[in-house]
């Protein structure tokens, strides 16, 4: 039995259907059981991993746990602290009571413990604890995930013509679609050659500029952007998180990316796993546009706003 906690996001719509595929027995943890409702064939355990009775509940006759959780989009008590560092700490140790062999966690690329990024430091809090329960590990670290800032800067583009992008713009970083992050998941559930490893899961670097003519391009839209100067971010970030958490948040990511450099060459680890491909984002942007116009049929996320996600924050 496979357990993935936030299994009916993005990525663990991907992944679960990956498992179903090969013939494992999965679980899912969610909050709300109507948003498994496109999983088929899969055991649905409903409540959260802030609740420690119930993931001792998820847990029991687990043979590997994959954790997929953020907080990153949550509002109110739903927080960074609450379910990145604290939600996977009950996990895991529910985990490792109830003698699971295996824990897998999605992190993000940029995980430390002194980040400027609060997720990125939770995420690091989370991988330390998953290392200290004494279950084999296996920490996939991915970049900024293309269903994340589809639904950030492209949903405006389609709705009004235009959109918002953060500093200028020229500054790249790197990308990955969700798909690829649930190919590695469903790798490291299978392949024991991949536990006791980090691995920084990526794509392709562009800059934000680059994202928005490329979603332009796949959407068939004219690439209008206006631009959030970084003095304007610097101060957003803290004052926002009164009024709106979330966008917040989204402005501090977009300030750590436009001060620091957050692209790499994922060249290395994609050589080493040559059967997965890398998904370009024309790709991502065809396949949620592909659904979002679909009739309304039990398919999960449906349109580019149910698609959201950190990213990085990897969304469940």
């Amino acid at each position: 039995m496979i357990l993935v906690a936030g299994g009916t996001g993005t990525t663990g719509t991907h992944l679960v259907r990956l498992l179903r595929a090969r013939g494992e027995n999965v679980r899912v943890l969610t909050r709300k059981p109507s948003r498994a409702s496109h999983l088929e064939g899969v055991e649905v355990v409903v409540g959260d991993v802030r609740d420690a009775d119930v993931v001792r509940r998820a847990a029991t006759g687990v043979g590997t746990v994959v954790s997929l959780v953020q907080g990153f989009a949550g509002p109110g008590e739903i927080s960074l602290e609450s379910i990145d560092r604290d939600g996977n700490r009950n996990l895991f140790n529910a985990a490792s009571e109830a003698g699971v062999e295996h824990g897998i966690l999605a992190s993000i690329a940029w995980a430390a413990p002194d980040s400027r990024m609060d997720l990125a430091q939770m995420k690091f809090a989370a991988e330390e604890h998953l290392k200290s329960t004494g279950m084999a590990w296996t920490i996939l670290r991915p970049s900024c995930l293309m269903e994340t800032w589809t639904n950030m800067i492209g949903e405006p583009l389609l709705k009004t013509g235009k959109t918002t992008v953060y500093g200028h713009g020229r500054r790249a970083t790197n990308f990955v679609s969700a798909l690829d992050l649930a190919r590695f998941a469903d790798l490291a559930v299978v392949d024991p050659a991949l536990r006791g490893q980090t691995i920084q899961v990526g794509g392709p670097n562009m800059t934000f500029n680059q994202f928005v003519e490329e979603f332009a391009v796949a959407a068939g839209v004219e690439p209008k952007a206006a631009h959030l100067p970084l003095p304007v971010m610097r101060v957003m970030q803290y004052a926002m998180r009164p009024f709106n958490l979330v966008m917040a948040r989204h402005v501090q990511m977009g300030v750590v990316i436009h001060t620091r450099d957050t692209s790499f060459d994922a060249g290395p680890t994609r050589s080493r796993f040559p059967g997965i491909p890398v998904t370009s984002l024309r790709e991502v942007v065809a396949a949620e546009l592909a659904v979002r116009d679909a009739p309304a049929l039990a398919q999960g996320p449906r349109n580019l706003a149910e698609n959201s996600a950190v990213a990085g924050a990897p969304r469940g």
